[in-house]
């Protein structure tokens, strides 16, 4: 067995739609550079309120990668 080495860098997406869009946005654009992702951590999320409504959300995630 061959052992493996990881590292993990930390993302923050965007998404008016949502946290879970906010996720997918920062991996799908992380994907064009970073290869061999296997896993995210959710490490903080926050939003902007206008008019006291939810406008926008931001989440920050580690994602980890292997390096070859």
């Amino acid at each position: 067995m061959t052992d493996h080495i990881y590292k993990h860098i930390e993302l923050t997406g965007s998404s008016p739609i949502g946290s879970d869009q906010a996720v997918q946005n920062a991996i799908t654009k992380a994907h064009q550079t970073v290869k061999n992702m296997h896993w995210f951590e959710v490490v903080e999320s926050r939003g902007y309120i206008d008019n006291g409504k939810v406008q926008h959300w931001q989440v920050t995630i580690k994602v980890g990668f292997r390096v070859d």
